[in-house]
């Protein structure tokens, strides 16, 4: 079975309490003909709702039919079996969550200080930063995480495309992942990948020094109009973790801007992959 997303669970809670708003919790069960306690499971993200049952709430909160909608997609998003299901049992579930997010989003804005970003790796580069994850056990797992990585990326050819804007750190320019070669034929990716329309590459030099996005890397991603807000998703050793909030969402922006700002030019970002890739093979 599907295992639901629970990014878009936690957002349905947050928008039904706030639908709620100074109404008591066990009125508004005791109109519904609910416990207490399931109001407060399904506010709190930690179980899913019904469509029926979503259906009465909404019209005993009288929310129009533009939120109705837009609530209704949300928890339909969360029971949908997608592509990836087959790979499910071979990643974590923050991965799993991000992946459902990343084949939505319209628009992607992401900061990288160690790696080249999934969706631009080589399969060669795939692997070598696949086999090294801490919590990989045997081949086959490795396997499934490589095919998986390399099926997402035909996202970026999808009509419409995102548009996707990444900045990378200069360091992740000469990490030798899986050796000189390997490198070499991913910055001549890169490269590729940056005559793409829609797509935005950039270099944060060196001489760039000190940037509001010194702690970690992250992605932020925006989605249609009226479907859902926009999700940052931050790497971790133990998995990625989400921010919803909107003054989080905010920081998190103003830290991107900060370093795009501050780096190359699209075109000098595309001769700094031109000449890094000229390494011996």
């Amino acid at each position: 079975m599907a295992r639901p997303t629970s990014t878009a669970r936690r957002e349905l809670g947050d928008e039904l309490r706030r639908l709620r708003g100074e109404r008591r919790g066990a009125s508004v069960a005791q109109l519904l003909g609910w416990s207490e306690s399931k109001l407060s499971r399904i506010e709190t993200a930690r179980t899913g709702i019904s469509e029926p049952d979503l259906d009465r709430l909404l019209s005993a909160y009288g929310a129009q039919p533009d939120i109705r909608d837009r609530l209704l997609h949300l928890a339909r998003r969360g029971r949908d079996r997608v592509w990836w299901t087959p790979y499910r049992s071979s990643v974590p579930a923050p991965y799993d969550e991000y992946v459902a997010l990343e084949a939505e989003a319209v628009a992607m804005s992401e900061w990288e200080t160690q790696i080249v970003p999934g969706l631009l790796q080589t399969d060669e580069y795939a692997r070598a930063v696949i086999e090294v994850g801490a919590d990989i056990g045997d081949p086959e797992t490795i396997q499934r995480r490589l095919a998986l990585r390399m099926a997402r990326q035909p996202v970026l050819v999808r009509e419409p495309p995102p548009h996707l804007t990444v900045v990378l750190d200069e360091a992740v320019l000469h990490r030798e992942v899986g050796g000189p070669g390997v490198l070499s034929r991913q910055l001549q990716r890169l490269y590729e990948a940056s005559r793409r329309p829609g797509v935005e590459l950039l270099v944060l030099p060196f001489s760039a020094g000190a940037h509001a996005a010194l702690s970690e890397s992250f992605m932020i991603l925006d989605f249609a109009e009226n479907s859902r807000g926009p999700v940052v998703h931050s790497e971790g050793l133990t998995g990625g973790f989400f921010h919803l909030k909107p003054d989080e969402v905010q920081i998190f922006r103003e830290a991107f801007e900060d370093v795009r700002t501050r780096a190359l030019s699209a075109e000098a970002s595309r001769e700094l992959f031109t000449r890094s890739s000229d390494v011996p093979r």
